[in-house]
Formats: structure tokens, sequence, C-alpha cells
């Protein structure tokens, strides 16, 4: 195949750059289901990487369910949902989901990223604000620069810059409408959003609101998320999550008044341009949700494994930072010694991916750890062993 030479000298020329600075990700394809243990090139892994919190991608009931929708519907949609993609099952799922967040009504869409992408932009315009996170995830990043208003970032967590940056804009009479928007928990740190005060602040300033639980659906609040874990399911305008991680599936919804639902429905170009969730998910997702609202046990045994490992990681000395829910990262710091760290981890049986830049600032480096409902005591007590075997064989704990 011939590329352009200008297309080809840029790709040589930064993918090296990449790999000279550690920063280069290999994909490493899992050869069978995604579960507490993994194949990968031929070895058996404890796996630590994945977003399957509850177990719930690998669950028996969960696939026959999908099967028999599979055979009644077939493997799609055959539509966007606006022509004839609407199936009587996208209806039953958005109606669970509004169940499952506590809002009038909720919306579904191919990913969690096109949430963002559709919501944000449907709503807010080049006349607009947002004060966005500094730790926000990629997609609200994006999601804002596709709706042209305004981004203005607010430290890390910090209300008292939101509230300053929040009565500069509202008292500038430059904007038509101002958003607050934030990640529920915060994927790389495991940190929770201060919600409560982030909505006495919204009041104070007439600011629209907007959570995405991408992380907190099914892991905080007894698994009904963080907007629930603070009681502010009437305080919030926009809940986004997604359904690919806790619930197992693929997919993104936004829940929120009726009235909202019903604009995204006609304005938001993800939901209007894109063939529908497929059937077989559709169903699976339902169910999914059904499990997490009937009963708390997965996610109490998610918060089990979680409070463990991340006992037995700070006990050997590493840092875990500050993370209040079972993500656990490991920082190392430096990018080069991140990837070392990783791959000796999966030489030795712990598959555990290294995040580095751009995921996370430059010399942050870290290994993120999920445990999940589905791992065994034994399976964490083996890779806590290895943890401690090349900790001390690189030099990052004593």
């Amino acid at each position: 195949m011939t590329l352009s030479n200008i297309l080809n000298n840029f790709l040589t020329e930064n993918l090296n750059a990449l790999k000279s600075q550690g920063l280069y990700n290999e994909i490493d394809p899992v050869e069978g289901p995604n579960g507490a243990k993994i194949n990968v090139r031929g070895s058996e892994l404890i796996n630590l990487s994945s977003n399957n919190y509850l177990g719930l991608a690998t669950n028996p009931e969960l696939k026959r369910i999908a099967k028999e929708a599979v055979d009644k519907y077939g493997v799609g949609a055959g539509a966007v949902r606006t022509i004839n993609g609407t199936l009587d099952l996208h209806i039953k799922l958005e109606e669970k989901l509004a169940e499952f967040k506590g809002t009038e009504a909720a919306i579904s869409y191919q990913s969690g990223f096109n949430c963002n992408m559709a919501a944000i932009s449907a709503v807010m315009d080049k006349n607009d604000a947002i004060l966005s996170d500094q730790l926000n995830h990629a997609s609200i990043i994006d999601g804002c620069r596709l709706s042209k208003a305004k981004i203005i970032p607010f430290n890390h967590s910090d209300m008292e810059d939101l509230r300053a940056k929040a009565k500069q804009a509202t008292e500038s009479g430059q904007y038509n409408k101002v958003m607050v928007i934030t990640d529920g928990v915060f994927s790389m740190d495991g940190d929770i959003a201060k919600l409560p005060e982030i909505v006495e602040i919204a009041k104070e300033f007439d600011l629209i609101t907007y959570v995405d639980d991408a992380h907190g659906s099914g892991v905080t609040g007894k698994g009904k998320g963080t907007v629930k874990h603070f009681g502010l399911e009437k305080e919030i305008d926009f809940q986004i999550g997604t359904l690919s991680k806790a619930i197992g599936v693929v997919g993104g919804y936004v829940a929120g008044k009726k009235d909202l639902i019903d604009w995204l429905k006609v304005r938001s170009r993800p939901f209007l341009f894109s063939t529908a969730l497929p059937p077989g998910d559709v169903a699976a997702i339902t169910a999914a949700v059904q499990i997490i609202i009937d009963s708390t046990e997965l996610h109490d045994k998610l918060w089990e494994n979680g409070d463990y490992l991340k006992a037995g990681l700070a006990k050997l000395g590493f840092n875990i930072g500050a993370s209040e829910t079972p993500i656990t990262p490991c920082i190392i710091g430096e990018e080069k010694l991140t990837q070392q760290f990783s791959k000796r981890l999966f030489e030795e049986g712990v598959y555990a991916k290294s995040i580095v830049f751009p995921t996370v600032q430059k010399g942050t480096g870290r290994v993120r750890n999920m445990p999940t409902a589905a791992h065994t005591k034994e399976m964490l007590d083996e890779a806590l062993a290895i943890y401690e075997k090349v900790g001390k064989e690189l030099g990052v704990i004593s």
C-alpha cells in the first residue's frame, strides 16, 4: 500500500517518538471471555484490568436472554431509531433505565462516548459556557468542544475555584446558559465528585448540572450510582451512564426529565444518525439493570474485593492514591518504568495494564487495578504475591 509522503513521515516520526517515550500502547487480544481470569498470548492471567465490575459480561442468564432476543428479533435493529429501528425492546430498556436512575425518562445510545457527544452539543452552543472539572473523561472534553460553548476548566474537585468561576461566568452577561459538568467517579484515581457542594453552587448561580456516572453506576449508591449515593436524583439535570462497565454489555444512556429526553430524541445527532443498539444487547442490558435493582449482592462482593486488594497493596508499600471506590491505582510515576512494571506483572501471571500520558498527566503513570465481584480471595492473594515480587525487583517498593 502506498501512502502519501507527508502522511508516511508524520506516522513514522510520531509513532517512533511515542515508543521511545514509553507512551505507545500495545493492544493484547483476549482469547476467550473477559472474566476474573483471561487468556492472552496463550497464558492464563489474573485479570485486574477489566471494567466488568459486577462480572455481568459473562453471566450465564444474560447470555441466554441475549440469544433468545437474537432468535426473535435478529442480530441488528435494522435502522436508526427515528425511522423504524426502535424496537419494543428499546422502549422497555429506557423505562427500566429511568426507574434505575430515579428520573422521568431515559434515552439509550450506542456508547457512553456517544452520550457525551450527543447530549452536550444538543443543549449547549457558542453562546453558552461549560464549567468542566480538569480531570473529566475525554468524551466529556470532546462533547464540550463539539458544542462550541466556551469551556472554563476548574481545578479538580476544587469547590472554591468552581464557585469563583461560576460567579464570574454568570455575572459576566456573556452567556445564555452555563453548565457544570463532572464525572461521578474519576476512573484513574477512584475518587468521587463532590456532588452536594456542586449542587449548592449550581442552585446559587442557576447552572445546568451534568454528571457522567460511567464508573459509578453499579458501583456507588448500593449500585444505583453516585447521584443516588448522595440522594440527589431530583437535583441533577443530566445523569449519564455507560452500559458496558458494571452493566456488562455495550452502549450508554442519558436520564433526566421527560422534556430533556424528548429534546434529545429530536436534536442529538448520534441518536438521529446511528443505527439503534442490537436487540440481543438491549435484552441483556435490561436484564442486567434489573439484577442491580433487585439485589446488592454483586455490589457488596465488588466492594469487599476492592477493600481487600487495596489494603493488601497499601500494606506492601505501594502508592495507591486516595481512591474512594474499588478502583485501585498503583502510581509508579515514570512512564517507561510503569510500562516495565506492567510487563513483568504479565510475565508472572497478572494482567494489569499500564496507564500513561495522555490518559493521565506525565509523570503520574500507574497500573490501574480493578477487582471485580467475580474474583476470589485466592486470586487476589496470588496477585498480591506477584505485586510484591515485581515491586521489589524493580525498586518500586522496598
